[in-house]
């Protein structure tokens, strides 16, 4: 693993807890305000996706190009498809009786797997990483 490479994972984690918080705050905050826990999950997942591809973008994988609207795309398809799956759990876990806290956490985990992969190898893909894939 290369030094570059250790920061990108350091950085994502960093923007990640700051994004999971986000998540977490609203959602109990939204729950704790008789929103259902399947529409608070909706919510709050979009303002921690929010913040991310800001912090990410900027500082994570310092993207230096201007943002386009496939990069936007991409970066909603691959945060779409972990608030889904984020929701499922969420949503399997209640039915299995298991805590709020820990249906949302299992949940975050999977979805963040999901948001690194997506991020790192398809929406902010540098230059390099390309023409790595290209050979």
């Amino acid at each position: 693993m290369t030094r570059k490479n250790i920061r990108t994972y350091a950085a994502f984690s960093i923007v990640g807890a700051g994004n999971t918080l986000i998540d977490f705050i609203f959602f109990f905050f939204l729950t704790a305000c008789f929103v259902p826990p399947f529409l608070a999950q909706c919510l709050s997942y979009s303002a921690g996706m929010m913040n991310s591809y800001f912090w990410n973008r900027k500082w994570t994988f310092q993207v230096k190009k201007k943002a386009d609207k496939w990069e936007w795309i991409k970066w909603m398809t691959a945060n779409g498809a972990a608030c889904f799956l984020t929701y499922f759990v969420l949503y399997v876990m209640q039915l299995a009786d298991f805590s709020l806290f820990i249906s949302k956490l299992v949940g975050t985990l999977l979805g963040l797997m999901i948001t690194f992969t997506g991020s790192r190898v398809w929406v902010f893909q540098t230059e390099n990483q390309q023409s790595e894939m290209e050979r």
